[in-house]
């Protein structure tokens, strides 16, 4: 793991680096990859106390070794208010994504087993100095977390800092055909641009510690 910020590291969940992140803030884990993901991730948290698991959304790349990892270390279920849903049966994932071939057939690829969720997160909500910011659109309860005392953002799929599908870096939006509400997803980035964040931490793609790059993009969408 590295460490990008005070307290926060970095994890890679596949086998090329920044393709799907997680990532480590505090003791409790953001995101968990794939459901081919949970032996890296575990072998990579050795060592760390690890005391609850968090998503920034429920889809596929982000809950698919949720469950193996909570089960493994023994840890609670931390999930945005309206992803609890497919957080907890899976088969919901791919009914709430576009009826596309890319959203169905990454469903099908990284999709995990459920898990009981112990705590719904909501607007506010403090997680290991974070707080939550409800950042709708890429998924219906997708949130982001901020930390005011450094500005750290972790915005998960709201932003992409890759193209997921060549793997070329940069900003973008994160594509429609696994967007369910697009419109609403830049509503959400034009939320995030005025934090002025000092590092941006993705779902896809490596940190991004250029302020103005993040707020010019956000304001133009």
């Amino acid at each position: 793991m590295n460490e990008v910020a005070h307290g926060v590291w970095h994890l890679n969940t596949m086998f090329f680096p920044n393709g799907v992140n997680a990532y480590l803030v505090g003791d409790v884990l953001i995101d968990a990859g794939g459901r081919r993901a949970a032996k890296r991730i575990l072998r990579d948290l050795s060592g760390h106390t690890v005391t609850a698991h968090a998503l920034t959304h429920a889809h596929a790349d982000h809950q698919g070794s949720s469950h193996a990892a909570c089960t493994a270390l023994g840890i609670p279920f931390w999930v945005p208010e309206h992803d609890v849903a497919p957080a907890e049966d899976p088969s919901l994932i791919g009914e709430r994504q576009p009826d596309t071939f890319l959203a169905q057939f990454f469903v099908r690829l990284f999709k995990g087993p459920g898990h009981k969720v112990d705590r719904v997160l909501r607007e506010g909500d403090d997680v290991a100095g974070f707080t939550v910011l409800d950042t709708p659109g890429h998924s219906a309860g997708h949130v982001s977390f901020w930390r005011e005392s450094d500005r750290v953002l972790i915005l998960g799929d709201v932003l992409n800092n890759m193209d997921i599908l060549t793997g070329i870096p940069g900003l973008r939006e994160p594509k429609k055909s696994l967007t369910p509400d697009p419109q609403r997803n830049r509503e959400s980035l034009r939320r995030l641009g005025p934090l002025e964040p000092n590092l941006v931490l993705f779902g896809h793609g490596g940190p991004l510690r250029d302020t103005k790059k993040f707020v010019d993009f956000c304001a133009g969408v």
